[in-house]
């Protein structure tokens, strides 16, 4: 090394090297210089953005994609395959955003925890994203974030963890990605999240609920009902308006409140207290929610064909009626 004695050569030469190939300090010519911009360390737990969401073949499961190095999105699991593909990706925890009751049992015998935050086809409030930004940040990693077919709710709230905990990470990356997992444009309050979510400081994230349950109790199927019956008073104001936007609630929206309804029927139709009463109960539910879906595809048709609407209107109706009766006897 120019210019120093050589017992401070002989003494610090060995040092140097060491420090040299930890890459903290680099040579020029023959002089050591510090690395003034070091790679930061990051942690095991916190997402990593990857260039673009990167689609996994994953099967049975489907829809599945890799947002970061920690954070993986798609269908939720069903049956022992699924959960051995989950396993074979590495996923420790897995994350469910629907309403159906999690497979605990099937997490457990592949060595994976399974948390329950269920949210909503009508949007993903801020408290719980920022609550499952907390769950994916504290708990162990990879996190799998499903819903039910992997394509609305799951990608809405894998951008929403996204936002919350990667700053480079942007609204517009988001938008990109909900496009790219498939969410329903119909969807408006998933689609307008990566726009509208506030993303948290570090307060805000440690202020939220740390309790991270393994299932969430589904409500009881009398509120169930309760919720049915709102839902179908709107529709049916709707459809006595002739399906015009009234003037002094614009943001209302039938699809919105048929979407609801078909959530509601699933996972009433998959309550283990509805199996008990017999098949005939769970195909009625069944029967509910398909009739429902045609009433909102009939709507969302441009243009939309009046007697197809009335037709699909009628069938919903039917579905709702027979199922209530039902539960009445």
């Amino acid at each position: 090394m120019a210019g120093l004695p050589a017992w401070v050569v002989a003494s610090t030469g060995g040092l140097f090297s060491a420090l040299a190939t930890a890459g903290l300090i680099h040579t020029y010519q023959d002089s050591y210089l510090f690395d003034p911009d070091p790679v930061p360390v990051v942690s095991a737990q916190e997402p990593v953005p990857v260039p673009e969401a990167a689609a996994v073949n994953a099967a049975p499961l489907h829809n599945v994609f890799r947002l970061a190095d920690n954070l993986y999105s798609g269908s939720g699991p069903e049956g022992e395959a699924a959960f051995a593909a989950l396993e074979r990706l590495g996923i420790k925890t897995v994350l469910s955003v629907d309403g159906a009751q999690p497979d605990e049992t099937g997490a457990r015998r592949h060595g994976m925890r399974y948390v329950h935050i269920p949210v909503r086809y009508d949007g993903i409030p801020r408290e719980k994203a920022w609550q499952l930004a907390r769950a994916v940040r504290e708990l162990p990693g990879p996190v799998y974030v499903h819903c039910h077919d992997g394509q609305h709710r799951g990608p809405a709230a894998a951008a929403a963890i996204q936002l919350c905990l990667s700053p480079d990470y942007t609204p517009e990356a988001a938008a990109t990605w909900l496009k790219r997992a498939g969410t329903d444009p119909n969807y408006r309050n998933l689609i307008s999240l990566p726009h509208k979510l506030a993303r948290p400081s570090e307060g805000d994230l440690s202020r939220v609920s740390g309790d991270f349950p393994s299932a969430v109790p589904a409500a009881e199927l009398t509120q169930v009902m309760l919720d049915v019956d709102a839902r179908w008073e709107k529709v049916k104001g709707a459809a006595a308006a002739g399906w015009a936007t009234p003037v002094a609630a614009p943001e209302a929206n039938p699809v919105d409140d048929l979407i609801y309804l078909r959530e509601l029927y699933r996972e009433a139709g998959s309550r283990p207290s509805i199996s008990k009463k017999g098949e005939e109960l769970v195909h009625l539910f069944h029967e509910a929610e398909v009739a429902t879906a045609e009433l909102e595809a009939a709507l969302r048709a441009s243009p939309a064909e009046p007697e197809k609407v009335q037709a699909a209107l009628n069938r919903s109706q039917a579905a709702c009626v027979t199922c209530h009766i039902k539960l009445r006897d």
